[in-house]
């Protein structure tokens, strides 16, 4: 009975966590809005190329494909050349044997990035920034079996994001970026195991202006 109680406790806890999380980050935002010179809302969505580096490394784990899907507010600073990016979105992450592709580990990730980015006159850009990423779901497949393994792992981790993206005159860009894993995502593991992930995005803009 005592461990009922317990596994209430912790996911309350968990889900009070996260609320306070993302109540803080979408404050922070407002003020940031309220202090810019322009906010330009858009969507975002794409592929994810991600893997799970292991120290020591685990040679029978490879990248596995994912998506990622979500919403972003870029907004300008006084300098022009200068912008603040902060997302809000769900990223499919994880690996898979090499050996037998139906044996894989499956993570959905709520990522928040608060990105800078640099913005020359042809309509590219450099970013990168802190990322924090709240664990939604974590699964183990083998074969036609599947365990939910997300008591296993870290609530909440921390990432890099480095990228370069291009936006079209139509509002429509372009956006490739690398997420550097920071933190750990299992809780008691032998091994230390963070999540690294390419991704390739399309993302519209509304209201946009190229700079």
């Amino acid at each position: 009975m005592s461990n009922y109680y317990d596994i209430i406790v912790n996911n309350n806890l968990k889900s009070t966590f996260m609320k306070k999380t993302i109540f803080f980050i979408a404050a922070l935002f407002l003020m940031i809005s309220a202090k810019s010179q322009g906010v330009h809302f858009g969507v975002k969505g794409g592929l994810n190329a991600s893997s799970l580096n292991s120290t020591p490394a685990n040679s029978d784990m490879q990248s596995k494909i994912g998506f990622n899907v979500g919403l972003l507010a870029h907004i300008h600073t006084a300098n022009k050349s200068w912008a603040i990016q902060p997302e809000l979105y769900y990223s499919a992450e994880g690996a898979k044997s090499k050996a037998n592709n139906d044996v894989s580990t499956n993570i959905g990730f709520i990522n928040i990035p608060l990105l800078a980015q640099y913005m020359f006159d042809n309509g590219f850009r450099l970013e990168a920034g802190p990322q924090l990423n709240l664990l939604m779901s974590a699964k183990n497949k083998n074969n036609n079996t599947s365990t939910d393994i997300k008591d296993d792992l870290n609530t909440a981790g921390f990432s890099i994001p480095v990228g370069v993206g291009y936006l079209l005159r139509s509002g429509f860009g372009f956006d490739a970026r690398y997420n550097f894993g920071m933190s750990d995502i299992y809780k008691n593991a032998t091994a230390k195991v963070k999540s690294n992930v390419f991704q390739f995005d399309i993302f519209y803009q509304f209201s946009h202006t190229k700079k």
